[in-house]
């Protein structure tokens, strides 16, 4: 398969170097009147070794009758600037618009239909409303009371009395979040801490960002070992 190959890559060279001196048979050097050959990419060379573009040289553009101008990887007209093939190139690759357009088309309607999947996802994978017809009653449940002032060394006075206060507040990390992203984003390590213990700290600053996430109120993408943290750009879902 190695020498099938390096046959057809061979034969490739000699259909190049073929094509190059029929193309270029008909024209002369401008500055002397030799024979011209190509010496490498848009470049031919006379015998006395004047280097010039043939394509500018000697070709113009189909549409206008005028001279071509190079662009970046293309030859187009010089006055309606419309991508003009070259004749001086083997295998030039045209930049296809219309192909172009259609593939942009494609890759937008594959996101929105990935973006669709996961919203659906998500909203049958939230769980149902809980809702409460009255306020809860520790009484009721005979040795409940006792239970937990056992589990918590303290005494229970009452329902109202009772407490339950937790170090850990979504709602106060993700106000300190939106706050500390602001318009441009910003890096998940240079978001500040709230707690003193920042293990935990770290750990309740990434939880928060995954509701926030799936709210749809930030973005969320991997940047080396780190997260970049935006705001939810509505408009560009829309």
């Amino acid at each position: 398969m190695t020498q099938v190959m390096r046959r057809v890559s061979d034969l490739k060279d000699l259909a190049r170097k073929y094509y190059l001196e029929v193309v270029l048979s008909p024209h002369e050097c401008p500055d002397c009147g030799g024979h011209l050959q190509m010496v490498g990419q848009s470049q031919s060379a006379c015998p006395f070794g004047h280097v010039l573009d043939p394509t500018l040289s000697f070709q113009r553009s189909p549409c206008c009758s005028v001279e071509l101008v190079r662009k970046t990887f293309h030859y187009a007209c010089s006055r309606c600037n419309q991508i003009v093939p070259s004749r001086f190139l083997f295998d030039e690759r045209i930049f296809n618009k219309a192909y172009f357009r259609e593939m942009m088309q494609e890759s937008r309607s594959r996101d929105k239909k990935r973006r669709e999947e996961l919203r659906k996802f998500f909203a049958e994978s939230r769980s149902n409303t809980l809702t409460f017809l009255e306020e809860p009653d520790i009484g009721s449940i005979p040795g409940l009371a006792e239970d937990l002032n056992a589990f918590v060394g303290t005494e229970m006075v009452g329902t109202k009395e009772f407490c339950y206060k937790t170090a850990f507040s979504m709602t106060q990390y993700r106000e300190h979040v939106l706050s500390m992203i602001g318009l441009g984003g910003r890096l998940f390590s240079t978001i500040s801490p709230m707690s003193e213990d920042s293990r935990k700290d770290k750990a309740w600053r990434f939880i928060t960002l995954l509701f926030m996430e799936q709210d749809r109120e930030v973005t969320l993408t991997q940047y080396g070992q780190d997260l970049l943290v935006e705001r939810f750009d509505h408009e560009a879902y829309a």
